[in-house]
């Protein structure tokens, strides 16, 4: 937790026939969105994506760094570190 925000490490997978949020077998987190990658199209939709799949609003969460790449941080305010981890942990995998 950094500046009072979750901050969590995300691939994303782009023009995925099924959007979601999943955990990869080595533990780290997936998220397909259906959007391509251009003009930001694919990160406005991951914001979406994870902020419903955490309960919280698309304004608590932000892309810290990767805007432009796949492997990406994602900082989420308003979440507090111990429900993350239950979320996170509650996923299913891929």
């Amino acid at each position: 937790m950094v500046d009072g925000a979750v901050r969590l490490v995300v691939q994303v997978k782009p023009r995925a026939s099924k959007e979601g949020v999943v955990r990869a077998a080595d533990g780290s987190l997936v998220v397909r969105v259906r959007a391509p990658p251009v003009d930001g199209e694919a990160n406005a939709r991951l914001i979406e994506v994870l902020a419903f799949a955490l309960g919280v609003r698309k304004g608590d969460v932000t892309v810290v760094r990767g805007a432009s790449s796949r492997h990406k941080e994602i900082a989420v305010t308003g979440l507090d570190p111990e429900r993350a981890r239950a979320l996170v942990d509650g996923l299913p995998g891929a």
